[in-house]
């Protein structure tokens, strides 16, 4: 009877680990597209200060991060250097990315 016991103690740690470490790659995974989605925005508001595409460059960093399900909570535009960052909801949380894109320093 103790083996039994051990048995069901042993796979109930195992499903409890496997759980906690699909949580962690989910979360790192999410953490890794957010941080694209916010490249991606940041570049395509550069474009637009730059004059490369027409229209307002945070407004076409809102524009690309709502493809991605995410919002823009910070836009900050100084020559044709943008400083912005995204948010998007990931389970009961909000994860946040921040990206800048110009010419170099």
């Amino acid at each position: 009877m103790a083996g039994a016991v051990l048995s069901v103690a042993i796979v109930g740690v195992a499903a409890a680990m496997t759980v906690g470490l699909a949580s962690v790659g989910a979360a790192a995974t999410f953490a890794q597209r957010l941080a694209g989605t916010a490249d991606a925005a940041a570049l395509a508001a550069a474009d637009a200060a730059a004059g490369a595409v027409s229209g307002d460059p945070c407004v076409r960093a809102d524009e690309v991060a709502a493809a991605s399900q995410a919002v823009v909570t910070l836009c900050d535009v100084v020559d044709l250097t943008i400083t912005l960052t995204v948010s998007a909801p990931f389970g009961h949380f909000v994860a946040n990315a921040s990206a800048r894109a110009g010419p170099p320093p």
